[in-house]
């Protein structure tokens, strides 16, 4: 028999055993359709080695140790970017108590910023209203939207953005150069506009 004939023979017997490889990964991951990834990424990667396997080793037990070093892999990923994440996260925590304005400054804040904050997507008016004005963490932001701590993060600097960009569009020179001071005259030009 040639190596080819060899190789498609072996992938048929593991494609019989398909339902029962499926249900030995699902119930490793606890999750079908992760399962279904892992397995799918190892037929990838034991169609390229089959060929390989000894004619004395069976290739259902050859395949099994493989879906085994798939699955730790997939956790070891799994737990590497959780790592990343929560690192991520401790470093935004740090840098926003860093620059955490004191309560005198917080009622230095310019008003047209609290105005703005409604204006942003409602994820990012909720982060922006649970971390920078309800004084609470990334990790309370991330309990309270179902997110990773690092997702958390991420969504903080976006909406950071977000109404920054909206404060230098209304505010002008003064969100650019640091002016808290809402008496000046684009602020009661604003407030003359919203109250007609």
């Amino acid at each position: 028999m040639s190596e080819v004939d060899n190789s498609d023979e072996r992938l048929r017997v593991l494609l019989q055993e398909r339902a029962r490889l499926l249900a030995f990964v699902e119930r490793r991951v606890g999750s079908r359709e992760m399962a279904e990834e892992i397995l799918q990424e190892a037929f990838v990667r034991g169609v390229e080695k089959i060929a390989a396997v000894r004619d004395d080793e069976s290739v259902v037990a050859w395949f099994y140790r493989l879906l085994r070093n798939a699955i730790i892999d997939r956790r070891r990923r799994h737990v590497a970017t959780e790592r990343v994440q929560s690192e991520l996260a401790r470093e935004w925590e740090a840098l926003a108590e860093a620059n955490e304005p004191d309560e005198r400054e917080r009622g230095e804040i310019c008003t047209c910023m609290s105005g703005l904050v409604d204006t942003l997507k409602p994820e990012y008016e909720s982060a922006i209203r649970t971390v920078d004005l309800g004084g609470g963490t990334v990790a309370d932001l991330a309990r309270a939207n179902g997110i990773s701590a690092g997702n958390a993060a991420v969504r903080l600097h976006r909406a950071r953005q977000a109404l920054g960009q909206r404060l230098r569009v209304t505010c002008g020179a003064c969100a650019e150069h640091g002016c808290l001071d809402c008496g000046c005259r684009k602020s009661d030009e604003r407030r003359v506009r919203a109250a007609t």
